[in-house]
C-alpha cells in the first residue's frame, strides 16, 4: 500500500516555465546574451539550476556561466512566481490524496530557497509533509535525498511512490528501488520518457488518480 508519494515540482506540480524563462531571459540580458524562447527552455529543464544555466549560455560565451547562474539564483528565489500556475485537475487530486492520508513530498534540482518560495507560494493549502530542494543532497537522479524522506517520512520503498514528468525522476526512481508514474502534461514527452524507461504515464490528474487506485489499491 502507498503511504507517500513524493513529486518532482517543476513540471509536475507547477508549470513554472513563465517565471524561470522570465527570470533567466532576465540575468541573460544583463550580460549581453540572447534570450531563450519558451521551446528552448522546456528541454533545458529539469537538471538543476546551473545545469540550466550553462544550457542557455551560447556555446561561444562560456565564460560568463557562472556569473549568470549568480545572478539568475537570487533573483529567482525572490521572484514573486506570478506567472506560476497548478495544472488542471491538481486541486482536486492532491485534497483528495490528502483527505486519504497519503504523505505527500516535494523533491527538486531547483534550489532550496526557490522550491520553498514556489511550494508556500503556490501549494501551501495542500498541507505537504515535506520540502527538499537542491543544497543538502546531490541533485537528482542521486538518490540520497529520497532515502532520507523516505526515512524522515517513515516509509519502506514499497510505501513510496515517485511522481514526475522528466527522465531524471524515472532514473531517481529506480536508483533508490521504488515505483515511478510519469506525468505527460510537463515538459517531457511520453517517448522521451518510455525511452528513459518509463512505463505508467498519466496524461491529466484524473487519469493520475486511476493509476493510484488501480495499480496500486489505493483509495483516493
Amino acid at each position: 500500500m502507498i503511504k507517500a508519494i513524493v513529486f518532482d515540482l517543476d513540471g509536475t506540480l507547477l508549470d513554472t516555465s513563465r517565471d524561470i524563462r522570465f527570470v533567466l531571459n532576465n540575468s541573460l540580458a544583463k550580460f549581453g546574451l540572447p534570450p531563450v524562447s519558451s521551446g528552448a527552455l522546456r528541454a533545458m529543464l529539469g537538471d538543476g539550476a546551473y545545469n540550466l544555466v550553462s544550457r542557455a549560455v551560447p556555446a561561444g560565451r562560456r565564460d560568463l556561466v557562472q556569473a549568470v547562474y549568480e545572478d539568475y539564483v537570487p533573483a529567482y528565489a525572490s521572484h514573486d512566481n506570478s506567472r506560476t500556475v497548478l495544472y488542471q485537475g491538481e486541486d482536486g487530486a492532491l485534497k483528495r490524496l490528502k483527505a486519504a492520508g497519503v504523505k505527500l513530498a516535494v523533491l527538486s534540482n531547483k534550489p532550496q530557497d526557490a522550491t520553498l518560495a514556489c511550494c508556500r507560494d503556490k501549494l501551501g493549502e495542500y498541507g505537504f509533509d515535506m520540502v527538499v530542494g537542491q543544497g543538502r543532497f546531490p541533485l537528482k537522479p542521486d538518490p540520497s535525498a529520497l532515502y532520507y524522506m523516505m526515512d524522515s517520512l517513515g516509509v519502506g520503498k514499497d510505501e513510496c511512490l515517485f511522481t514526475g514528468d522528466g527522465e531524471t525522476d524515472i532514473n531517481t526512481a529506480r536508483n533508490a528501488g521504488i515505483q515511478c508514474v510519469s506525468v505527460l502534461w510537463g515538459f517531457r514527452s511520453r517517448e522521451q520518457l518510455a525511452a528513459a524507461g518509463g512505463t505508467l504515464f498519466a496524461e491529466n490528474y484524473t487519469q493520475y488518480l486511476q493509476i493510484l487506485q488501480q495499480k496500486f489499491l489505493l483509495n483516493a
